[in-house]
């Protein structure tokens, strides 16, 4: 169903009634049947790579002259080395490791099947010719015998000197070197603003010695992010003003903990700092002062922002303790972000495996090194265009799905007035309304998003090729309409599951839901900006004391390691790690929040809580709304101005 095609009954919303949980009827066919056939092509590219893809290729990895490692192969017309057997030699082998341009996805340097691959560094021509003796592995080129290894034959058919240990990748019998310095200049291949190559290289190593650190932070912040939404459930009405407390003092004792350790580092004496720890100890004081002033403007500008919200919790709290109930009575709730996260991880790890399952389709062409490639020709090479907006829809499907999900078992809860009558497993209830009813709707509203996405990151990358070629004026334009897009899509976003929720509510197609949505919202714009504006706040200050208190853990812990490591990259690392755990968990507490707020703006539109139109709501908002009506009849005396917020909710039809 389009949106021309409901916008009719879209219109007549406001002289219907709503009829929450009464009728249930399928929404969006069309747009589900869509979805079907688009999943069914997803998963032709998925067997066509499959089928053509040679998973040997993949799995056992192949020479620079189209072999597969492992078996014997057949001759390939005009390709040099071509067609040897190679049952003996399992493992590829790269001359030159360290040096593959990722960008251009080409391999600049000469692959070969060899036997094993070299554990420990190999220094010496000498050294590589005695492992091919001892071991059976050759790793110069197959034209070259073991003992012409040291002979001015050798000369660029040989591996580069020194040869790095490597261990042979589990599954896909790639040797890969063990040495860090090699990844770092894998990573200087992607990270262009580093201009200073050792600093990449402390940075690494930093991370490398601190990785045991580093995965317990990472676990303190799960756990945090589970306390958090356990405290939540029982101790909402007072929530807002315990988080607030503590981020101030979180955000207080950060800085000051910053400034202690700068001032105190900036005193220690250098005289005693070895020569070669002289250079990590100035970049972790630099740090450390960086540090230190963006906590402090951070500070300043929270209590600012706290200042300014600190009238507007009112309602705020009543919800958030109606939010404590829903997760009390809905305890599968908490566990939501898991089953998404499973779903998500299920479906990457498909689009990974059949993107490159792509990648080994096609015939084998020579390119301009004389080395092997495998292309696609015709139509099928834009394949990938196809599997990369799959990657898009499906993701925002997945993620739609928990919002209505989400959605549907909480207006269950609010719209049952008794809470013993409540289905057995509310989750489970909703999810099954889903399934039968719902999932066209899901669909369209996924594929909206979809079509903001795709242009912006399609403007990013083309952003990111012109970095440095185009004038200012074209890259403020390119920033003007990814910032645009960025906005449209939240905006969108936001609708979306305000949408969800009416559908849930009333079972309409999107289009009817998004506009009966969008008439509640605009009737209550004012509450909408107050009450989500601090919600979505608070939320955010629980996000802020969960990544103060792991960035604060790990700064007491990386401090005793900073005679040996550089701990800016590790202490990033585990702060975003820490916010993105957070986010998941309290992103589930305010989609709550936003469903209770629409569901308490129907009510009180519809009903006034007289006989035959009782109010839904919980006894803690229903007192809410008493002291809204007093407020409401002050201000009609010329009193406080604030109420008058309060006049589109209290309309009564």
């Amino acid at each position: 169903m389009g949106c021309c095609s409901s916008a009719s009954s879209a219109a007549q919303s406001s002289k219907r009634e709503w009829k929450p949980l009464e009728e249930r009827s399928c929404t969006d066919i069309p747009w589900l049947l869509l979805f079907i056939l688009f999943c069914i092509g997803m998963g032709f590219i998925c067997g066509f790579s499959v089928a053509t893809g040679a998973a040997a290729r993949l799995v056992s990895g192949y020479d620079s002259y189209g072999n597969i490692c492992g078996q014997k192969n057949a001759k390939l017309e005009a390709i040099p080395n071509s067609g040897m057997d190679h049952t003996h030699r399992k493992y590829v082998f790269f001359l030159d490791p360290c040096h593959l341009d990722l960008i251009n996805r080409k391999i600049k340097s000469v692959a070969l099947c060899v036997a094993a691959c070299p554990r420990q560094e190999l220094k010496t021509l000498s050294d590589v010719q005695k492992f091919a003796e001892t071991n059976g592995s050759a790793l110069c080129s197959y034209n070259l015998k073991p003992s012409e290894y040291t002979t001015s034959k050798a000369s660029g058919l040989c591996p580069k000197l020194p040869v790095p240990a490597s261990a042979p990748i589990p599954f896909f019998h790639r040797c890969a070197p063990v040495n860090i310095s090699c990844y770092a200049k894998f990573a200087e291949a992607l990270i262009t603003f580093v201009s200073d190559n050792s600093v990449l290289h402390r940075l690494i190593s930093g991370v490398m010695t601190s990785k045991e650190i580093i995965l317990g932070l990472c676990l303190l912040s799960l756990v945090l992010s589970m306390i958090l939404m356990v405290i939540i459930r029982y101790i909402s009405r007072i929530l807002v003003w315990i988080v607030t407390i503590l981020v101030i003092l979180g955000s207080l004792g950060g800085t000051g903990v910053l400034w202690w350790l700068y001032a105190k580092q900036r005193k220690s004496p250098k005289e005693t700092v070895l020569p070669e720890q002289l250079q990590i100890a100035e970049d972790n004081l630099r740090a450390l002062l960086i540090y230190a002033i963006s906590a402090t403007v951070f500070t300043v500008i929270l209590f600012l922002i706290m200042l300014v919200m600190r009238k507007r919790v009112a309602l705020t709290i009543a919800l958030f303790h109606v939010a404590g109930k829903v997760f009390i009575h809905l305890p599968l709730l908490v566990f939501q972000p898991f089953w998404t996260f499973f779903a998500l991880v299920l479906f990457w790890a498909y689009w990974i495996m059949t993107l490159l399952f792509l990648g080994t389709t096609g015939s084998a062409v020579q390119n301009e090194q004389g080395f092997v490639e495998f292309r696609v020709s015709g139509p099928l090479q834009y394949m990938w265009w196809y599997h990369v907006v799959g990657l898009i829809w499906i993701s925002e499907f997945i993620l739609a799905c928990q919002q209505m999900t989400v959605a549907g078992a909480v207006v269950t809860y609010y719209f049952t007035r008794d809470k013993r009558n409540l289905p057995f497993t509310p989750i489970l209830a909703s999810v099954n309304r889903l399934i039968r009813y719902h999932l066209g709707t899901v669909a369209k509203g996924s594929f909206i998003i979809t079509l903001v996405k795709i242009p912006r990151m399609i403007l990013m990358y083309v952003h990111s090729q012109l970095k440095g070629k185009e004038n200012a004026c074209a890259r403020c334009m390119l920033k003007a309409c990814i910032c645009c897009l960025w906005c449209l899509e939240k905006c969108l976003n936001y609708l979306n599951q305000n949408a969800y929720t009416a559908t849930a509510i009333n079972s309409t197609n999107f289009c009817t839901s998004a506009k009966d949505a969008f008439v509640i919202l605009v009737e209550n714009a004012l509450r909408v900006a107050a009450i989500n504006t601090v919600g979505d706040f608070m939320l955010f200050l629980g996000k802020v004391l969960i990544v103060c208190s792991t960035g604060l853990a790990g700064i007491m812990l990386l401090n005793y390691h900073q005679d040996y490591t550089v701990w800016v990259l590790p202490l990033i690392i585990v702060c975003l790690f820490a916010f993105l755990v957070a986010h998941c968990f309290l992103s589930i507490y305010e989609m709550v929040v936003d469903v209770l707020f629409l569901c308490f703006a129907i009510d009180t539109k519809y009903n006034d809580g007289s006989p035959g139109r009782e109010f839904y709501m919980d006894k803690v908002l229903m007192e809410f709304v008493e002291n809204s009506r007093k407020a409401v009849k002050e201000a009609g005396k010329g009193g406080v101005a604030d109420a008058r917020e309060l006049k589109p909710m209290l309309k009564k039809r």
